[in-house]
């Protein structure tokens, strides 16, 4: 399975990523604020691989003036749906449709990976101003608790993919797997919560790329046995969801 096709994927579940997936901490547009030394408000940004618009509208609570790109068909229709008065234009990080030094900051809210960041660095630095900054974050697994470190394991089995080592990589090698060698890059990682129903918790794990390109018999039978664990865990059926965002920002030379 290419690349491109688990990037793709998300169009065939647009409303339920919409619906489930986690959104990010106010602690998250502090720490850029504070790289920015000012605060998002009237700041131009490209929220890019924008999908159903979660960290666009979070960027535009702050007063950020925004514009989405997104290259997914039905994702852009789920946006246009959500945020109707946001500019959306369609296109990806590796070819960005956006003018020269047009931008004060740009973001990846969990599309970094699906980018050729040889094409996607210089891109980037292209739209960015002098003395602008790319920003790149993920949600990111809590391997410190029990529970979720045994269902990362489980998923990556059922999905045939390499569980991630519990163990982060140092700001230096998170700067070069980024592809942001030679900028100045900050790094934070930010942990939060959020709790939400049994259901909501088990469409939003389906709703990742590697479970969105198999089989939907295969998914069912997974997502009945974990709709048991879970509900030996959480009686109440409200499961607390645990995150570590972990986001570099870099500043255009």
């Amino acid at each position: 399975m290419t690349a491109s096709s688990r990037a793709h994927s998300f169009n065939s579940a647009a409303a339920q990523y919409e619906a489930s997936r986690p959104s990010y901490p106010p602690a998250l547009f502090d720490f850029v604020e504070e790289f920015l030394s000012r605060s998002l408000a009237g700041v131009r940004v490209a929220d890019v691989g924008a999908g159903t618009g979660i960290a666009t509208s979070l960027l535009r609570e702050r007063g950020a003036d925004v514009v989405a790109v997104e290259p997914g068909d039905a994702m852009a229709v789920e946006f246009r749906r959500v945020l109707p008065d946001v500019p959306i234009v369609r296109g990806d990080g590796n070819a960005l449709p956006l003018a020269d030094a047009s931008h004060d900051l740009i973001t990846y809210a969990q599309s970094w990976q699906w980018t050729d960041t040889g094409r996607s660095v210089p891109e980037a630095l292209r739209v960015l101003r002098t003395g602008g900054a790319l920003a790149v974050w993920w949600n990111t697994t809590a391997f410190d608790v029990p529970w979720i470190r045994a269902q990362h394991e489980r998923i990556a089995h059922h999905c045939g993919v390499p569980a991630r080592s519990a163990v982060r990589p140092d700001d230096g090698e998170a700067i070069r797997l980024a592809g942001l060698t030679g900028l100045r890059v900050v790094r934070r990682q930010i942990r939060w919560q959020r709790t939400v129903p049994l259901d909501t918790h088990l469409a939003n794990i389906s709703s990742r790329s590697a479970f969105l390109v198999l089989g939907q018999t295969t998914n069912r039978a997974f997502l009945a046995e974990e709709r048991r664990r879970l509900r030996g865990a959480f009686p109440d059926e409200l499961v607390d969801e645990i995150y570590v965002v972990d986001v570099l920002v870099a500043a255009r030379p």
